[in-house]
């Protein structure tokens, strides 16, 4: 195996709850009360839907996407939903320092150093703004792949600290059966006064509607059982994926820099160029 590169579930799609959108010549994040599903294929026009998100939404009411069925691929919540503080460098993309609020790995000049996390609010590296907490889960959809999965990611506190816990208050009441339960995505509102009383959105997981949690913890039973018999290792595949993370000392992607940085910094009010363009610009020179 290559070290320094994670290895992560595989990816199929994307699943998000925004998008990024050009005014005025600038990319910046716009929110949204809804789901959207799509490939990892991306036009000027943005991130080309999923099959699965036309084939749910016929389903939704009023079109509107707004849970999703799913299924974990591990049973570890820390697997299935990685969550750190991360700081990136806004030229680059690339990482420079995740934490946890105990410890980071940093990037310096002496290489990755593990120091103290005091957590973004007392942090000097991380002033103005720019570590937030990020997110990333990984969920099944369907049943055509068995290890195919689509990726969540988010900045959100509330979508960060609703998935955590839900995850692990399954996993317990699941005695160690995460990955055999039928869940559910679910997008949810709520009024702060830090949103000046609007709403915001964000992400929480459920047994699936028209279940009751008795009725899940069966099927799920009824699914390890089947998968013992079958010879299916959960405990294995959750040590492999374990492994593959610790192989390098952050989980990126190169193909998700230029989103991190349009999505968790969008550009100022001036004219700056996004990074999308400065690396479409460099790939054209090369």
């Amino acid at each position: 195996m290559i070290k320094g590169l994670a290895i992560t579930p595989p990816i199929l799609g994307r699943i998000s709850i925004g998008r990024v959108v050009e005014k005025n010549g600038k990319r910046l994040p716009e929110k949204d009360d809804q789901f959207t599903i799509t490939t990892q294929v991306q036009t000027q026009e943005g991130w080309l839907p999923h099959p699965l998100d036309g084939d749910l939404r016929k389903q939704a009411e009023n079109g509107k996407l707004r849970s999703i069925p799913v299924r974990m691929l591990f049973n570890d919540p820390d697997l299935n939903l990685r969550a750190e503080y991360s700081l990136f460098d806004r030229q680059t993309g690339r990482p420079i320092c995740a934490g946890n609020g105990e410890q980071c790995r940093r990037y310096s000049s002496e290489g990755v150093q593990t120091l103290p996390c005091p957590s973004p609010g007392s942090c000097t590296l991380a002033q103005g703004g720019n570590c937030k907490p990020y997110g990333r889960l990984n969920v099944l959809i369907g049943e055509d792949d068995e290890m195919g999965t689509f990726v969540f990611r988010t900045t959100g506190y509330n979508s960060i600290r609703s998935l955590a816990a839900r995850l692990r208050y399954y996993q317990a009441v699941s005695g160690n059966k995460l990955a055999c339960l039928p869940l559910e995505l679910k997008l949810r509102g709520k009024s702060t006064t830090q949103s000046f009383r609007s709403a915001i959105y964000y992400v929480d997981i459920t047994i699936r509607e028209g279940m009751t949690l008795e009725e899940a913890l069966a099927e799920a039973n009824a699914r390890h059982e089947s998968r013992v018999s079958s010879g299916y290792n959960q405990a294995a595949l959750d040590d492999a994926a374990k492994s593959g993370f610790a192989n390098a000392a952050f989980e990126y992607d190169e193909d998700e820099i230029p989103g991190i940085v349009d999505e968790f910094y969008p550009e100022p009010e001036n004219n700056q160029s996004s990074l999308k363009t400065k690396l479409e610009e460099k790939s054209l020179s090369v």
